[in-house]
């Protein structure tokens, strides 16, 4: 799950009411209203004036969604029998290059467009060759939209065509062709001969359409993983220059290996997958027969989540469709009768429903077929009839032979869907007790929620908080017009290790149910009957109160997504800091508005004094003493897994190339590595200033150039207190987050030679060898007579703090939790509130050194 920062609605909605009531002040009255006034578009210019029509959104997923629709162009080529082999690289720019060995575009006049079938292609929308089945059989492109939407959203955009023995070129900017010296062209530019075939296409998303334009490796590799599964066979590769990462993706198992690798950190029933394939012809539109081909996979687990994914002609459809429907009810339908002519069911009061039958499954449905049909362009539900009837007919048919053959997997899944119908049995009775006829009015409402006295739920918003205290302060700060609380007792129950009718068992739970409104379980859930139109978590910044969050933020996924998805759910960013002097204080809400204040208030009376600068003071010195804390704290987080001087040497050497750590070839799997080039380039420049700098490392330094591995590295050895420091230096490490934040920051001072002198108003100069030591100073002096106050707990706070700090909705600010991949999202709360212990103990060990807060 990710969040963004949230303003109060209260205020938007006023803020959007006057914008509309100024134009319809300044609207013309006598504006007429003819021919003139109707415009046409041009081209690509919907495109860029529209992109929501195209691509859904601007923000990540639209943004990611240009990459997809060109890989989905490579992958028709590999479904067609023309590729096999994938290549996407993300730049240092923020471009990226999809290639393909495929066909390649074709290149010939096209007489009636008067330009090239590419540059057609690129520029003209509803242009493609996939409306017939002559060059495609099965396509994700239906419109002929995909890339040229690309090209008309991008930046710039560079195609690459290899074909007939020729290699092909053009430039786009902003969907407009261009040469390389940037003036108007149309035709393709032939730059030599070649013997492959194949298309590649670099773009660069277009900053003043998009939110942002920074590519997110894990989340393409996460579509590209899926796109190997169902694909048998295909070769995709995934380069990132900006951290050197690497990742091969390469599946012969298909769908079945995609069910193994959605569970892996579950407990399953059964061992091996269960998988149907098959291509077969089923009546269409019009009694036109139609071939599919169908490929599914069914693995249940000892959870009680269902888990199921759906593709149509490798596009993932996560609202599902035909194709999920299909394998439903012949689930449900093919189970159900098997078990009960084994009289399986004979103990069972009722039929078990589809609910029961899928509880705890993972499956996979991927079909294949001509003229798909899909509800928009990002293709988020399939709607063919074909495709239902076709999945239905294979699993229904294959799955009653498999349950046949094999009678100690059907007992056991069979007692699984038992236990699964019993306990939606019980809980049914126990959503009667919390949800009887009189839930929403105020007389049943829980005794310990203090309500709000609007009732328009648009209105109105309820703070969650965690204990009596924080929500007896919440009680009495609040503006009881519209904030309701809800003060919740201890951790309420893991909702991801419990079945429906243990959940609400829990008295926590059902007062949370009973206070939103909304009832719970899929035939009784209604968003509609919300009773406030904002739930806010609110709990301490402690690691009890992380922990409430987790378990709330987990019932929320799990029990009342919808409310996630329409945006109602929230998270209260209480201050973590009072700082007070004399009756003034004030509010600070984390450590870098501290340092901010503290800074602010420790350069009002001082100077600072180089040997290379005039001296620096006022707000020029509170950028650079900001510049310097945040370089020192990136540094001591380096500094968990590297010398932080090995790191500090390096900084020094500005000429160091990133190139020369990264491999110049591949022999096989392993490298060529020029070492002299490296010792002469790298190692003796940083052994100079290891000499200039940290004299005293020099005793007992090691190093050594290893080019064994996939990438060379430098390894470094120095002590440190007695101790044994190893640091390893590669191109992944010189191009990563960190060490860029470091050189950015470091560029802003490191010009600045010392001595560093700094003089506080009339009080004698003092002098320190480095700037970070100087900083530290200033920082001191600030901090010097403020009572600065942590806030760990709610309760700490008076009711009118709380008010101000936190629930005003002038000055509050809050979190709005969204959602973005559901695959990941799922394995998150899997991996951390699960049963599987293993997968939780390897999270821990992987970010245990990237902790900012921990309580001991």
């Amino acid at each position: 799950m990710n969040t963004e920062e949230n303003k109060d609605g209260e205020t938007q909605e006023r803020y959007v009411a006057k914008e509309v009531s100024t134009v319809a002040e300044t609207a013309p009255e006598d504006r007429v209203y003819d021919a003139s006034s109707i415009e046409v578009l041009e081209g690509l210019e919907a495109v860029r004036l529209r992109p929501g029509m195209y691509i859904g959104e601007t923000d990540e997923t639209g943004l990611h969604h240009l990459v997809f629709e060109v890989v989905d162009n490579s992958v028709d080529e590999a479904l067609a029998k023309h590729a096999s082999k994938i290549v996407i690289v993300i730049h240092l720019d923020g471009s990226v290059t999809i290639s393909d060995d495929g066909r390649g575009i074709p290149i010939e006049w096209k007489e009636d467009q008067n330009k090239s079938a590419a540059e057609v292609v690129m520029t003209v929308l509803h242009a493609g060759g996939k409306f017939s089945n002559e060059s495609y059989k099965h396509s994700a492109g239906l419109h002929g939209v995909g890339v040229s939407c690309v090209n008309g959203l991008s930046e710039w955009l560079e195609l690459d065509i290899q074909r007939d023995g020729r290699q092909y070129w053009m430039r786009f900017e902003r969907g407009k062709p261009v040469s390389s010296s940037g003036t108007p062209q149309s035709p393709l530019t032939v730059k030599g001969e070649t013997t492959e075939t194949g298309t590649a296409i670099r773009f660069k998303p277009d900053d003043t359409i998009f939110s942002t334009v920074e590519f997110d490796f894990d989340r393409l590799h996460r579509r590209l993983t899926q796109l190997a599964f169902l694909n048998r066979g295909l070769h995709i590769e995934m380069f990132d220059e900006r951290d050197d990462r690497k990742e091969v993706l390469h599946y012969e198992g298909g769908v079945s290996s995609y069910v193994e690798y959605i569970n892996r950190n579950r407990e399953v029933l059964h061992k091996s997958p269960i998988y149907f394939a098959s291509s077969m012809e089923v009546t269409g539109p019009e009694g036109v027969p139609v071939g599919v081909e169908i490929d599914v996979a069914l693995q249940w687990t000892t959870g009680f989540t269902e888990h199921m994914y759906c593709f149509a002609n490798n596009v993932y459809n996560d609202e599902g469709g035909t194709h999920a429907s299909g394998l439903r009810t012949a689930l449900t339908r093919t189970i159900n009768n098997h078990a009960q002519k084994q009289g399986l069911l004979k103990n069972l009061k009722d039929q078990p429903t589809g609910d029961d039958v899928r509880e705890g499954l993972t499956a996979v449905v991927s079909v294949k077929l001509p003229n798909p049909k899909f509800d928009s362009q990002p293709k988020h539900k399939l709607l063919n009839n074909e495709a239902r009837s076709a999945v239905e007919g294979l699993v229904g048919s294959r799955l009653q032979e498999f349950l046949l053959e094999n009678p100690s997997f059907t007992k056991s899944v069979v007692a699984k869907i038992c236990d699964a119908a019993r306990a939606r049995i019980a809980a049914r009775k126990a959503r009667e007790l919390v949800q009887r006829k009189g839930a929403l009015e105020t007389a049943s409402l829980p005794g310990k929620l203090a309500d709000c006295q609007e009732r328009n739920p648009e209105k109105c918003e309820i703070y969650i908080v965690e204990g009596e205290s924080a929500g007896g302060s919440a009680k009495q700060g609040r503006d009881r017009k519209f904030q309701a609380i809800l003060p919740l007792k201890g951790k309420i129950l893991n909702v991801e290790k419990a079945r429906p009718d243990k959940m609400l068992s829990s008295q926590e739970i059902v007062t949370l149910i009973t206070a939103l409104g909304t009832g719970i379980g899929k035939e009784s859930f209604d968003l509609s009957r919300l009773r406030y139109g904002r739930v806010v978590i609110m709990t301490d910044a402690d690691v009890d109160g992380s922990h409430i969050r987790t378990l709330l933020l987990t019932f929320f996924y799990r029990q009342m997504r919808p409310l996630i998805e329409k945006g109602h759910l929230y998270i209260a960013q209480p201050p973590l800091y009072r700082v007070a002097k004399g009756k003034k204080e004030l509010y600070l809400k984390d450590d870098e508005a501290l340092d901010d204040h503290l800074l602010k208030l420790g350069v009002e009376s001082s100077v600072l004094s180089t040997t290379s600068s005039d001296p620096i003071s006022g707000e020029h010195l509170k950028n650079l003493a900001r510049r310097v804390l945040r370089f020192r704290a990136v540094l001591q987080k380096i500094h968990r897994r590297r010398d932080s001087r090995v790191v500090d040497v390096l900084l020094r050497h500005t000429e160091l190339d990133v190139e020369l750590l990264r491999p110049q070839s591949m022999i096989g799997d392993k490298v060529t590595v020029d070492t002299t080039e490296i010792e002469e380039k790298v190692i003796q420049p940083l052994l100079k200033n290891f000499e200039d700098h940290h004299p005293e490392m020099l005793n007992g330094l090691k190093w050594r150039v290893n080019a064994d591995s996939s990438h060379p590295t430098i390894n470094i050895e120095t002590r440190e207190l007695g101790s044994l420091r190893r640091t390893t230096i590669d191109g992944a490490f010189l191009a990563g987050a960190d060490y860029s934040q470091l050189k950015e920051h470091y560029g802003h001072f490191a010009e600045l030679i010392g001595p560093y002198v700094v003089t506080f108003g009339e009080k004698e100069p003092e002098e320190f060898g480095s700037l970070i030591d100087a900083v530290e100073r200033i920082y001191a002096v600030g901090k010097k007579g403020q009572n600065i106050q942590r806030y760990k707990g709610l309760g700490e706070m008076n009711p009118s703090q709380l008010w101000e700090t936190t629930m005003d909705p002038e000055k509050r600010t809050m979190l709005k939790v969204m959602l973005s991949d559901q695959e990941t999202e799922d394995g998150v709360f899997e991996t951390l509130m699960g049963d599987q212990v293993e997968p939780r103990r390897q999270f821990i060990e992987r970010f245990a050194l990237d902790v900012a807060n921990l309580d001991v």
